[in-house]
């Protein structure tokens, strides 16, 4: 039995080792809760018609054919694309700046920027007019990333690559969903989630320690395939269009006409990047013909910054050539495919999780991925149906330099509410 006097020092080093716990627990606290997992908010729309048809199209020619048995032979080849047995629902909208951020500072809280989510040419000290998000390595834990100007916030994020796609899906799709309704507008049905996101991002919907990874469950959220993405974008199921598709993602159009019934581009507030001539429909954030390419600068940097300053090192009228076209605030051009998406066409060309062969037959050890969905900085034919783009899915210096990637979600299965897959 120990003695009195050993029995209070117990008693004395257990009393301030409780406090030291305690301290340290409060002084944490703060920390801890800046860094919790962020809670964002998307909304969907349903595609239905379940096994409709495909088409024939042969990439970045502006025709369409019932099959690919249809179309003329050429060294372009031909697609058979748009069809799809099932249902599923795809983003109303491209994934935003704040989402982003929202998510790196999620899935990154210290900072330590592991899985390479973040270059330093996406800050908008490095590059003036396309830099989206800035990094502080001072900052709390969770709160290391930020939107770079205000202005941002509500733009496409446009510096990803498909990895950085997927471990956004995994994100939510390893997250709980708080929160879903459903609603309609205009005749077309919406289901919107609150989803508190995941820390977890090397797997879930896709498994990225395999370097060819595809989808690994039958419910939750994705990358769109190619053919979800093309049949929301273009399938008409009132017969619409030439064999029910659509030319562009916002109107029927007229096959073969080089562009002649294209959308109109968009006009943007210089100061903000929001659309100024929305009510002439359609719409849709590209450069078009004989006219200025869209153009914002943010309001934290002068004309004369936006438009010399770039971290590739090029003199401001080749920069100024080879980098026309701002994206604009997402949705304001109004103009909605038809199942009611919204920019399809325009702003951000858009990942697949699609793999493909690399181009031209060369071998290649990398892994190709199929894009889609028209440029603010590029011509009609990139809004077309076989616009059939594709690039390496981890290509490091086309991220860096190319700020026009973006990323729409999907959904699968009819994700549930309160739903959390298992560990």
């Amino acid at each position: 039995m120990p003695s009195p006097r050993a029995a209070s020092r117990v008693f004395v080093n257990r009393f301030l080792s409780a406090l030291t716990i305690a301290t340290v627990t409060a002084l944490a606290a703060p920390a801890l809760a800046a860094a919790a997992p962020a809670v964002v908010t998307l909304k969907t729309a349903e595609v239905g018609a379940p096994g409709n048809p495909s088409v024939g199209v042969v990439p970045f020619e502006d025709a369409i054919y019932p099959n690919c048995e249809a179309a003329p032979a050429t060294k372009k080849g031909c697609q058979q694309v748009g069809a799809v047995k099932y249902r599923y629902e795809i983003g109303e909208l491209e994934v935003t700046v704040a989402q982003w951020v929202a998510f790196l500072n999620t899935v990154d809280p210290r900072g330590v920027n592991r899985h390479r989510l973040y270059s330093a040419n996406e800050s908008g000290a490095a590059w003036p007019r396309f830099g989206q998000l800035d990094f502080a390595a001072g900052a709390p834990a969770g709160r290391h990333y930020r939107v770079a100007a205000p202005e941002w916030a509500n733009k496409p994020y446009g510096f990803a690559n498909f990895l950085r796609a997927a471990r956004f899906a995994n994100s939510l799709a390893n997250g709980r969903i708080l929160k879903k309704t459903r609603s309609s507008e205009g005749g077309f049905r919406f289901v919107t989630y609150r989803v508190r996101l995941s820390r977890r991002t090397s797997r879930g919907m896709y498994d990225l320690r395999r370097r060819k990874a595809t989808r690994s469950r039958k419910r939750g959220f994705v990358v769109p395939s190619q053919n979800e993405w093309i049949k929301a974008a273009y399938y008409d199921r009132n017969g619409g269009g030439a064999y029910s598709y659509w030319q562009y993602p916002t109107n029927p159009g007229a096959f073969g006409d080089e562009g002649a019934a294209a959308p109109a581009p968009t006009v943007l507030d210089a100061a903000n990047g929001n659309v100024v001539n929305a009510s002439g429909q359609p719409l849709a954030t590209f450069h078009g013909k004989e006219v200025a390419a869209p153009y914002w600068c943010p309001s934290a940097f002068s004309a004369e910054t936006c438009a010399g300053v770039n971290p590739l090192g090029l003199d401001p009228q080749l920069y100024g050539e080879a980098f026309q076209g701002s994206l604009s605030s997402v949705g304001q051009a109004l103009t909605r495919s038809p199942w009611g998406t919204l920019d399809q066409g325009g702003n951000a060309v858009e990942w697949t999780d699609t793999i493909t062969p690399p181009p031209f037959g060369v071998k290649s050890a990398r892994v190709w991925r199929r894009l889609h969905g028209g440029i603010a900085n590029a011509p009609v034919y990139q809004l077309w149906l076989s616009a059939v783009g594709l690039q390496p899915q981890d290509n490091a210096f086309f991220t860096a330099t190319y700020p026009w990637l973006g990323i729409r979600i999907g959904a699968i299965g009819n994700p549930r509410r309160g739903h959390r897959p298992s560990r």
